[in-house]
């Protein structure tokens, strides 16, 4: 599968999502409550659903090079704050990449709060995605990326 990285370059990702209950192998995806139950973690990682609480990964974010976070619906915004607490509350700096019903409309909000990768719909254009992530110069709003708000990453040390 190709995912859409943050710097808007597509890679050739060596993950696979695990939506079932097949036997886990190295490089697979696999949800919170499966991935608490294997013996054995290495080469594997985890994706949250939205109404998973971060709290109960915390305790393996160190160890693991990926997170992805499932947004099954467009419409479903929880992702964006999981991300969000995991970057901020948890520190997790490894890959955070989205999954799911991932569109281009979305993609300059989710590197706004941590999402280094975006494993597009099916449909979506690769090269409209690329450009949606360019789309904006400038936020005004501090996040995850950019942390500071625009007055202070613009702030010359004069007062007016």
């Amino acid at each position: 599968m190709n995912v859409l990285l943050a710097d808007g370059t597509f890679t050739q990702w060596r993950w696979r999502i695990v939506r079932d209950e097949a036997p886990a192998q190295p490089h697979d995806v696999l949800p919170l409550a499966r991935y608490r139950t294997l013996a054995c973690r290495d080469a594997v990682a985890l994706w949250l659903a939205p109404g998973d609480r971060p709290e109960e990964a915390a305790a393996f974010l160190p160890q693991l090079p990926l997170v992805a976070i499932d947004f099954p619906q467009f419409k479903d915004g929880r992702g964006y704050s999981l991300a969000a607490i995991l970057r901020t509350r948890y520190r997790y700096g490894g890959e955070l990449c989205a999954i799911g019903e991932v569109l281009i409309d979305q993609l300059f909000y989710l590197k706004r709060v941590g999402f280094t990768a975006f494993a597009l719909r099916a449909d979506q254009d690769p090269h409209a995605a690329r450009a949606a992530l360019a789309a904006f110069s400038q936020s005004y709003a501090g996040a995850v990326h950019p942390a500071l708000p625009h007055f202070r990453r613009n702030l010359s040390g004069a007062l007016p």
